[in-house]
């Protein structure tokens, strides 16, 4: 029901992914006669689950979300959390779904705080981007939660094996940037990803890393940089194009290239931004998005649930929790040892040194 478009667009969508999809069985939340109107015969894999509320695109999220208990939103994060659903797709307003999804679906164990991700366009396979608007203060342990996640997305959703993990910051060189940087360097230095050190901005076309981390706010100006660029670049050639007649004639030329460089360009394939952290499969995709991006969130949704990615992300952070227990055991071991040494004192190399 939310996003600019709403149903008019929504439905659509998800009803193309319901027909080049039967396996899958696809629920749309919201008015049912608003949606009926829209969808017609429902096809025998389509439902239609009545919430008589929507979260404006205006409204406060926690304000709505308590006024507003048969919202859209949360009626398809309870379809999630009772098992009912598999997978969420939102076009909304994007706080109400993280909050939504983390009081209703909930964290994983071991989450601090969930991560927006999203594939990002260059020539060749895309790489993940996270965070990219759910935590404007993140911590070191924060950071390297997100990298961890990021890999597994990229892994299974994305298809890139071993993916390369970098950290977005002001130089190259490994550990160089704020606090923040320097404590996840020191996090990912110790784990058993393919941790690559740094990027800097004008990298992240380069295929030197298949994930980027960083906070919130670095990665949605990032995102919406990119966009605004893209664009400012295709304004650019139209104008150039219908100035006159060597306008035409040279976009008659160029015009298989700039279809492939469109394509490159197009970002309503990557369908949406999963919520990595939380218990289930929750892709957030663009206030604007039209049938075809919604289409493709719902094949994204549809993989993320498929392979079990809440499920990998939980049983990694598990392993990196077990990990870092095992690391600190000798060294307590070793504080015992020699305090307990006969003779020790602070200036002998007794625990207080």
């Amino acid at each position: 029901m939310g996003g600019d478009h709403g149903p008019a667009e929504v439905v659509p969508g998800a009803l193309d992914h319901a027909a080049a999809h039967p396996e899958d069985r696809v629920l749309l939340v919201g008015d049912p006669d608003r949606v009926g109107a829209i969808a017609g015969p429902l096809p025998a894999n389509v439902e239609i689950v009545p919430a008589s509320q929507v979260v404006e695109m205006h409204e406060h999220p926690a304000l709505a979300l308590r006024e507003k208990k048969d919202a859209s939103i949360l009626v398809g994060c309870d379809l999630v959390r009772n098992g009912t659903a598999d997978a969420i797709v939102t076009a909304g307003h994007t706080g109400a779904a993280m909050a939504a999804a983390i009081l209703r679906i909930g964290r994983l164990p071991g989450v601090d705080r969930p991560a927006l991700a999203v594939q990002m366009v260059r020539a060749g396979r895309p790489f993940v981007l996270l965070d990219i608007g759910a935590n404007p203060d993140s911590t070191p342990l924060n950071l390297a939660q997100y990298a961890r996640m990021g890999a597994i997305f990229a892994e299974r959703v994305v298809g890139i094996p071993d993916p390369r993990v970098a950290l977005l910051s002001i130089g190259e060189e490994k550990g160089k940037g704020d606090l923040r940087i320097q404590g996840a360097t020191e996090l990912l230095d110790a784990s058993d990803l393919h941790f690559v050190g740094n990027v800097e901005g004008k990298d992240l076309t380069a295929d030197l890393a298949d994930v980027v981390v960083t906070d919130a706010v670095v990665g949605n100006v990032v995102i919406k940089f990119f966009e605004g660029l893209s664009t400012f670049i295709f304004d650019l050639f139209r104008a150039e194009f219908r100035g006159g007649i060597r306008g035409r004639l040279a976009y008659l030329l160029l015009r298989p290239g700039i279809g492939r460089i469109r394509s490159i360009f197009d970002y309503e394939r990557a369908g949406g931004s999963p919520l990595l952290g939380v218990k289930g499969s929750v892709i957030i995709t663009h206030g604007r998005a039209r049938r075809r991006m919604i289409g493709f969130a719902c094949e994204v949704a549809a993989n993320t649930a498929r392979v079990r990615v809440p499920a990998l992300i939980a049983d990694a952070l598990r392993e990196d929790a077990l990990r870092a227990a095992s690391l600190a055991t000798p060294s307590s071991v070793e504080a015992t040892a020699v305090s307990a040494a006969p003779g020790a004192t602070p200036s002998d190399g007794g625990i207080d040194r």
